[in-house]
């Protein structure tokens, strides 16, 4: 640029600066002419002074000239690209010191034009998010540029499954300024089972400021960083171990309603008609006669009631008899005692040794093939032998080496305490506890 003509007073240089433009990050120069119009050789010290003088550099900085003459200095212009050096008029000085006349100094001025330029930081976090049907990411935005800006976000996918929400939705930043905003990503369909879907998406950051100028012409310096890239990986509510333990679990349940719960019911109903099969009593021959093998000399015979006793096969409460054989000095003989209760009550029932008999009592079988709750107490005439809770047992059998003997007249006694009737094989719950006692020993004559 070539200076305009410009004159001082007498003594003092003549000085003329013209105004120029410049870009930040780039450069621009000016010139000042410096004239002597004094009667001396004089010596001129130059240098940049105001807001410019940290990016303007003068050159040369010292002349000599000689009277009426002149000469041009370079003044270069270098500002920052930095948000430090706003946009708009700055201006420039430039001190002119003589060396013989120093009282003479003087400070030539102009302006410097800074243009705008826009440069935008933008960073998303985080890059990937899980969930189920939405995400939550930050945007966070800085302006590099050196004038003010209004910032939009604009989001972008490959498809239409995602729906976006920006809060705020615009960011107003001064140079240097930095800010965030909220993005909640969310998709409408959930994933129920299987693989996590990986949605991908984009999100381009607008500077209102630089668009405005381009609609209206200009043309500024701008700089924006590519578009965010981000996604969101969709996860499945179920998870695929989940499936496959429930398919474990219903093939389980199959297995055991096809063949383990059958089987086990027929072993359940095949052990409670073991213990329920009512057995032959010594008196149940014909005419009270006892057909039986002995296993010592002759042949035994046994009479089903004497002088109105109750024979050894019969239970006087609603009991039943065995069927006897002759072992030595007397038969083996049985009897089966069933008890039936509702619960909440007791209920007795009783085996009586006949008249001019003693049964030797050697084994009891207890039979609780319901599961019943409650008490059982089981006596041998005055003789308590035990007292069993029938939750703890189904099938219970008590033997003696010695023979417990029980004379004619008394009783076996089985004492039922019904608290709460069971659940049988058949899976449904019984209406009555029902409990079952077998004793077993030798009936033997009191005169033996």
């Amino acid at each position: 640029m070539t200076p305009s003509a410009a004159s001082s007073g007498p003594g003092a240089p003549g000085l003329d600066i013209p105004a120029v433009s410049v870009t930040p990050g780039g450069t621009a120069t000016t010139s000042l002419t410096v004239r002597n119009d004094s009667d001396i050789v004089e010596a001129y010290t130059l240098e940049v002074v105001g807001d410019c003088a940290p990016w303007a550099t003068v050159e040369p900085a010292r002349i000599s000239l000689y009277p009426g003459t002149s000469e041009t200095v370079t003044i270069t212009l270098a500002p920052p690209r930095s948000p430090e050096v706003r946009a708009g008029d700055v201006p420039l000085g430039v001190r002119v010191l003589p060396a013989e006349h120093p009282e003479s100094v003087t400070v030539p001025e102009t302006t410097v034009h800074v243009e705008e330029f826009h440069e935008l930081r933008t960073e998303i976090l985080p890059r990937r998010r899980r969930g189920w049907l939405r995400g939550r990411y930050r945007v966070a935005v800085r302006n590099e540029g050196n004038t003010p800006t209004r910032i939009s976000f604009r989001p972008e996918q490959a498809g239409e499954e995602l729906r976006f929400g920006f809060t705020p939705a615009t960011l107003d930043l001064a140079p240097g300024e930095s800010a965030e905003t909220r993005l909640r990503v969310r998709i409408g369909k959930p994933v129920w089972f299987g693989k996590p879907a990986v949605w991908p998406f984009t999100v381009h950051t607008t500077d209102g400021a630089a668009e405005e100028q381009a609609e209206a012409g200009t043309r500024p310096t701008t700089y924006v960083r590519p578009p965010l890239e981000a996604e969101f990986v969709q996860i499945p509510i179920f998870p695929k171990w989940l499936l496959a333990l429930l398919a474990a679990i219903l093939a389980l349940l199959l297995a055991w309603f096809a063949l383990v719960r059958p089987a086990v019911r027929s072993a359940a109903r095949q052990a409670a008609d073991e213990v329920v099969q009512p057995r032959p009593t010594p008196g149940g021959g014909k005419n009270g006669q006892s057909p039986g093998t002995g296993t010592g000399t002759g042949t035994g015979t046994g009479t089903g009631k004497e002088q109105g006793g109750t024979g050894p096969g019969v239970s006087s409460g609603g009991g039943t008899g065995g069927t006897g054989t002759s072992v030595g000095g007397g038969e083996q003989s049985s009897a089966t005692i069933d008890v039936e209760t509702s619960g909440g009550q007791d209920k007795t029932r009783s085996y009586t040794v006949p008249q001019g008999k003693v049964f030797g009592v050697t084994d009891i079988v207890v039979a609780n093939f319901q599961g019943d709750e409650g008490v059982m107490t089981i006596t041998f005439g005055d003789r308590k032998i035990t007292t069993i809770a029938l939750e703890t047992f189904r099938n219970q059998d008590y033997h003696w080496v010695t023979p417990i003997e029980i004379p004619a007249n008394a009783t076996v006694t089985a004492k039922v305490t019904c608290a709460k009737p069971g659940t049988p094989a058949t899976g449904r719950q019984a209406q009555q506890c029902h409990e079952v006692l077998n004793v077993s020993g030798v009936l033997a004559d009191v005169a033996r």
